[in-house]
């Protein structure tokens, strides 16, 4: 039994309201993922949720909800990824796709490659801020998730797009005209929504 005593019949109860197409082998990849989060998170603040049902249902659950509503894309940019949501459950559902994942933070850089190793994923940790990337680092789609300053990040998220990429949001606020992109309501949550938007690079 994994050491976070989550059975694999729970974690399909828990994210099947998220995502309808688990396989057991996504199941598997994040239990370990479950595994290595709540042994850093036990020595530094990578998530203020303890508990191991709902890390599964709020983190995994809102991430692979996301990887299942994106538009076809090659390329993935997690601003601000913290402990890797959403881009860690989108790559696991999504193989296929590049996911860069953006953290500035040294030890949560250092937590995100411990889980890119123990996953055996072609996942790039970018440990510096998202500005110093190169002029030329453009992504298909750019992922947000509890940034905390959303309009600044909107700015810098907008400069990183490719011409008529897409924002995904996960938000409680309208930092984008309610009238722009598509807006899903998230299973269980009366307030938080995922905002997809197809704005200009700019």
């Amino acid at each position: 039994m994994p050491a976070h005593s989550v059975s694999q019949l729970r974690f399909e109860e828990l994210l099947l309201p998220y995502y309808p197409k688990l396989s057991s082998e996504l199941v598997q990849s994040l239990s370990v993922y479950l595994d290595v989060l709540l042994k850093w998170n036990a020595h530094m603040n990578l998530s203020a949720i303890r508990d191991p049902e709902e890390i599964v249902r709020r983190h995994f659950g809102e991430s692979l909800f996301v990887a299942r509503h994106l538009p076809l894309c090659e390329t993935l940019l997690d601003f601000g990824s913290g402990a890797g949501f959403p881009g860690v459950p989108i790559q696991l559902a999504l193989p296929h796709l590049s996911v860069t994942l953006g953290e500035a933070q040294n030890r949560k850089a250092s937590f995100l490659r411990e889980v890119v190793r123990s996953l055996s994923l072609p996942t790039e940790v970018w440990g510096l801020r998202v500005e110093a990337m190169p002029s030329d680092r453009k992504f298909d789609v750019v992922a947000m998730r509890a940034v905390d300053d959303p309009e600044k990040a909107l700015d810098m998220a907008r400069s990183r797009l490719k011409t008529m990429g897409s924002l995904a949001l996960l938000t409680t606020e309208m930092p984008i005209p309610e009238t722009s992109g598509l807006v899903y309501k998230l299973p269980g949550s009366d307030r938080t929504i995922l905002r997809l938007s197809r704005l200009p690079s700019g």
